[in-house]
């Protein structure tokens, strides 16, 4: 796989040495993978752009826009609020980018760049409340986030959707199962995510979709691996996801991780690719509008494309 030359993210994390980011795009069925830059410093989570010209990640608290066919990244100003995240929609009209912040609030700012507005409602001071943004309904009027908060001494995750433009927020999970990563079905009814169920060992997280209208939860995966972040194709055919190895707690970075797929009813599993990973790899959606391919982040130690590169 031709592997671009190195791309220039100043105030990003330098990663440990020998090791590299990747800028990955995969077709749908990982026949075909293209490095699109190469960096030894810390970038995370692409999302694609609705007009498919350009990938957004973050890197070192900065966003950054890069041409899908490689290039130079282009920061984008977020200013005032920095430490942006690696939790980050694009709107699918293409206005706006909405952002988490490190001081644990959502904000919107125009896709080129300019004054971010803050979105996400104050919370008692006591509840400690971070807001970490993972999806936006189709027709842009919603996001999904999970909110992260103390109640009497013990730190919980609920799944809560709140109005693009700001307004109430709504609650989905109850706080007493592990949750994360929201994400909007395309058809704008449903919410997936990935849950621990009460009973379930620890770090085994697997793959569900709830209803927006409060009914019951479906599991789409139920196999020994530890199973994160799912994002479904815009046509509604494929859901992209990333499994770690057995026994995993949370979704740390450098493992030995797969990107999968599956079919809406959680058959048809099939490995995308595996290399080193995970925090940073696919943290929001990454989908081409065209639903042809998708976006990731590798890790590789050993240069680029380096011998932990299995399956490209």
């Amino acid at each position: 796989m031709p592997v671009p030359p190195d791309a220039t993210f100043d105030t990003a994390e330098p990663l440990a040495p020998g090791q590299r980011a990747e800028l990955v795009v995969s077709s749908r069925d990982g026949r075909d993978k293209r490095v699109v830059l190469s960096t030894d410093r810390r970038i995370e989570a692409p999302n694609w752009s609705p007009d498919g010209r350009w990938l957004i990640v973050n890197g070192g608290g900065k966003l950054y826009r890069i041409a899908v066919e490689g290039g130079a990244p282009v920061e984008i100003d977020t200013a005032p609020v920095e430490n942006i995240n690696n939790d980050h929609v694009v709107a699918p009209d293409g206005r706006w980018i909405f952002v988490s912040s490190e001081d644990g609030h959502l904000y919107r700012l125009p896709f080129a760049g300019g004054t971010p507005a803050r979105v996400s409602n104050d919370r008692p001071p006591a509840y400690a409340f971070r807001h970490y943004l993972h999806g936006i309904s189709p027709d842009g009027m919603r996001l999904a986030y999970v909110g992260l908060e103390l109640h009497a001494g013990r730190l919980m995750t609920r799944i809560w959707t709140i109005p693009s433009a700001g307004g109430d927020d709504t609650l989905h999970t109850d706080g007493v199962t592990l949750v994360d990563a929201p994400e909007f079905g395309p058809e704008g009814e449903t919410l997936w995510f990935n849950a621990e169920p009460q009973g379930a060992a620890p770090g085994h997280a697997q793959i569900f979709r709830k209803p927006l209208d409060g009914g019951d939860c479906v599991q789409l995966t139920g196999d020994e691996r530890v199973n994160w972040f799912p994002h479904p194709a815009p046509d509604g055919a494929l859901v992209a996801y990333l499994s770690y190895p057995p026994g995993t707690l949370g979704h740390p970075a450098d493992r030995d991780v797969v990107i999968r797929t599956m079919a809406p009813d959680g058959s048809a599993i099939r490995d995308i690719d595996r290399f080193n990973g995970g925090q940073g790899t696919i943290n929001v959606p990454s989908w081409a509008p065209d639903s042809s391919a998708f976006a990731y982040m590798r890790y590789p130690f050993g240069g680029p494309s380096g011998p932990d590169q299995v399956g490209s």
